[in-house]
C-alpha cells in the first residue's frame, strides 16, 4: 500500500511540474529514433467545430486564425484541452503558424503526427498537401518543397471523424451520447504529439532490428530517403557508454547489417537490459550527415509445444487489461511520466505485463515498457468497424500496416493480438472478416514474424498462434469447468492456451450508482473480493495447461468500476494482498 502511495505522490509532482511548461508533452515523441534538430508543435492551437460542413465553403482551409483556442496535442473532449466538448464531433478544423528555422535550408523538413482521429487533410498556406486516413497511426509530410527557411507559414488541419460509420475503428469510444458500461468518452481530431524535424534528403529514413540470441548477433535492415554514391552508414552499439560493436557499410536499402554481440545480456521483465544504438550516415568525404540514436532489446519470443518462450525458457505471462484512459486527457496521458507510473503500478500488483485493450497506445508506453522490463500484447482498437464492409477491412489493413512498422522494434511488445472479438456478428462470421483475418495474419508475418500472432482474443479463431479465451464465469466453479481449449474448432492445433479476460471483480470506493458497470461480480466485502480473487488464481494455476492470463483490469474507467486502482491512479484495494494473489504464478518455472 505504502509502494502505491509513494508511486502516487511523485506522479501528482510530475503533473504540477509539466503544468508550468510552455509546451504540453515536450518529450522527443520517436524514443527509437531520436534526432536533435527538432520542433515541438504542441501547445496552444486555434480551432473551430464544423457541424454543417461548411469549412471549406467558409475557406477555413486558408483561415489565418480560427474563433476558439485548444491545447494540442489533448482530444476537445478532454479537459486539458481546454475544451471539454464531449458531445458528437464530426468534423472540425485547428490552425496554427508553422515557423521553420533559418537554419534548415537544404534540408529535408518532415511534419509528423502522432495520432490524428480520424480522416486528417493537412493544409499550408491553403494548399492541400496530404490526406490521412486512420485514427490511432502515424504519418509524415515532407513540406520541404512548400516551406521556406527563415519564414512564417500557416498550418491548417481538417478532421473529420464519424464512428458511426462502420468504416472506421473507435475501440472504446461510446456510440450514444453518453458513456456507458464499457464504452467511454470519445476522442476527436489530434491526440498525439506534433512536430517538425530537419533530416539530410540522404538521410535514414527507418532501421529495422532483429535481435538473435541463438547466433549471438543483432540484424539490423535499414532503409534511407536517398543514396548518394559512397554514402556510408556506421552503426555503432553501447554497453553502458562501452563501445562494444561496429560496423560501417556502402548505403542500400535492405541491406541485412550483422553485428556480432559478444558476452550478450538479454532482455526480459526481470532484467530489462538495453543496449544503446548510434547510426552515423556519412557523405564520401567521411562527414557525418544524419545521426539518430537508439537502443534496442536483446531477446526471443517464441512457441512450441503448446508452451510460450522467451529466451529459450518457458514463461508465463501475468497481464493486466489496460485500456489506456485518462480522467483529464481521455486517450493521451497528461505526461510521460504518467505513461511510466501506469507500469509501475501494474508491477507493484504483480503483473509482468499488459494486455493493451482496444487501443493503440503512444510510443512513449512502450519505451516505458522497455526501460522497466514489462511485456505487452498490441491490441488494435477494432471495435467500430463492420464486419461486413470492404472499405472498413481495407481501413483497417493500411492503419495496422502503419502501427506495426511503428512498434516492431520495441522488446516489450511480444504477440501482435489485432483484433477483439466483434460486436456486430452472432454466430457465422461473414466471408469479408474472415478475409481480412486471413489477410492481416499474412500482412503481420510479412512485417513481423518474430512475434507470436493471436487472430481474435475472445475464443473464435481462424489463424492464431495463442490460442485465447474470454472467461467471466460468476462464480469459482463454473470458471474453472470452463478453462479449456474448444478442440473441435479447425484452427485448433495444439497452440499456447490463455486465459485473455477474467476477473472484472467490482469493488466501488464510492457510492455506487445505477451507471455501476463491471463485467465480473460486484462485492460488498473487500476480503470476499480477495477470496474469489484467489479461487480464480488457484484454478488457473492448477489448470496445467494455461499459459498466460490478463486480469481485467488496471483501473476504473469512468462508470466500469472493477480496476484494481481508481480511474486517477488511487488506490482503492491492499495492493500487497494482490500481489501476492497474482504472483502465487512464478514467471518461471521453480527448478527442482
Amino acid at each position: 500500500m505504502r509502494k502505491a502511495h509513494l508511486i502516487l505522490v511523485g506522479l501528482l509532482l510530475s503533473f504540477a511540474v509539466n503544468a508550468t511548461n510552455d509546451i504540453p508533452r515536450p518529450e522527443y515523441p520517436r524514443p527509437q529514433f531520436e534526432r536533435t534538430t527538432w520542433v515541438n508543435l504542441n501547445g496552444a492551437w486555434t480551432y473551430e467545430f464544423d457541424f454543417n460542413n461548411s469549412g471549406e465553403k467558409r475557406n477555413l482551409q486558408a483561415a489565418k486564425s480560427l474563433s476558439k483556442q485548444i491545447m494540442v496535442p489533448f482530444c476537445p473532449e478532454s479537459k486539458l484541452s481546454g475544451v471539454n466538448h464531449t458531445n458528437f464531433i464530426k468534423k472540425m478544423w485547428y490552425q496554427r503558424s508553422l515557423s521553420i528555422p533559418s537554419d534548415w535550408n537544404s534540408k529535408k523538413i518532415l511534419l509528423h503526427f502522432g495520432a490524428v482521429d480520424y480522416t486528417a487533410e493537412i493544409y499550408i498556406d491553403g494548399r492541400l498537401i496530404s490526406v490521412h486516413h486512420g485514427g490511432s497511426s502515424p504519418f509524415s509530410i515532407d513540406i520541404s518543397h512548400i516551406t521556406k527557411p527563415g519564414s512564417t507559414h500557416n498550418l491548417v488541419v481538417s478532421v473529420s471523424d464519424d464512428i458511426h460509420s462502420g468504416l472506421q475503428a473507435s475501440g472504446k469510444q461510446s456510440h450514444q451520447p453518453n458513456s456507458f458500461a464499457c464504452f467511454y468518452t470519445r476522442v476527436t481530431g489530434i491526440w498525439q504529439t506534433v512536430w517538425m524535424e530537419a533530416i539530410s534528403p540522404y538521410g535514414l529514413k527507418s532501421a529495422e532490428t532483429y535481435p538473435n540470441i541463438d547466433q549471438n548477433q543483432l540484424v539490423i535492415t535499414p532503409q534511407f530517403y536517398q543514396i548518394a554514391n559512397d554514402q556510408t552508414l556506421e552503426i555503432t552499439i553501447y554497453d553502458d557508454q562501452k563501445k562494444i560493436a561496429q560496423l560501417t557499410s556502402k548505403c542500400a536499402n535492405g541491406d541485412k547489417l550483422i553485428l556480432p554481440i559478444k558476452k550478450m545480456k538479454l532482455w526480459s521483465p526481470e532484467t530489462p537490459f538495453l543496449y544503446d544504438i548510434t547510426y552515423q550516415v556519412k557523405n564520401a568525404e567521411g562527414q557525418v550527415i544524419d545521426e539518430v540514436k537508439s537502443y534496442v532489446g536483446m531477446r526471443k519470443v517464441h512457441i512450441a509445444n503448446g508452451m510460450f518462450y522467451l529466451n529459450n525458457e518457458p514463461y508465463f505471462q501475468r497481464l493486466v487489461m489496460h485500456q489506456g484512459y485518462y480522467p483529464e486527457g481521455i486517450w493521451t496521458a497528461p505526461s510521460d511520466e504518467a505513461l511510466k507510473n501506469d507500469i509501475s503500478l501494474s508491477k507493484a500488483a504483480g503483473f509482468n505485463g499488459a494486455r493493451l485493450h482496444q487501443k493503440v497506445f503512444e510510443e512513449r508506453f512502450h519505451y516505458w515498457a522497455d526501460k522497466l522490463g514489462f511485456i505487452t500484447w498490441e491490441e488494435f482498437p477494432s471495435w467500430g468497424m463492420s464486419s461486413y464492409a470492404e472499405l472498413a477491412s481495407r481501413n483497417f489493413l493500411s492503419e495496422w500496416m502503419e502501427v506495426m512498422e511503428r512498434d516492431r522494434n520495441h522488446p516489450s511488445i511480444i504477440t501482435w493480438a489485432p483484433f477483439n472479438a466483434p460486436l456486430d456478428i452472432d454466430y457465422e462470421m461473414p466471408d469479408v472478416f474472415r478475409r481480412l483475418i486471413l489477410d492481416t495474419h499474412k500482412l503481420t508475418k510479412a512485417i513481423d514474424s518474430s512475434r507470436p500472432f493471436n487472430d481474435i482474443t475472445a475464443g473464435i479463431h481462424f489463424m492464431t498462434d495463442i490460442w485465447s479465451i474470454s472467461n467471466y464465469a460468476a462464480d469459482a466453479a463454473t470458471f474453472t469447468l470452463s478453462l479449456m481449449p474448444d478442440k473441435s474448432q479447425m484452427s485448433y492445433a495444439n497452440q499456447p492456451f490463455f486465459i485473455s479476460e477474467f476477473g472484472g471483480l467490482v469493488w466501488e470506493t464510492s457510492t455506487p450508482n445505477n451507471n455501476t458497470w463491471g463485467h465480473g461480480r460486484m462485492f460488498n466485502s473487500e476480503d470476499e473480493l480477495y477470496e474469489h480473487m484467489e479461487k480464480l488464481v488457484d484454478a488457473i494455476q492448477a489448470s496445467g495447461e494455461i499459459t498466460g492470463f490478463c486480469y481485467t483490469q488496471l483501473t476504473d474507467i469512468e462508470q466500469e468500476k472493477n480496476g484494481i486502482y481508481t480511474y486517477d491512479r488511487r488506490t482503492k484495494l491492499n495492493i500487497d494482498r494482490i500481489k501476492s494473489i497474482f504472483e502465487k504464478i512464478p514467471s518461471r518455472p521453480i527448478k527442482k
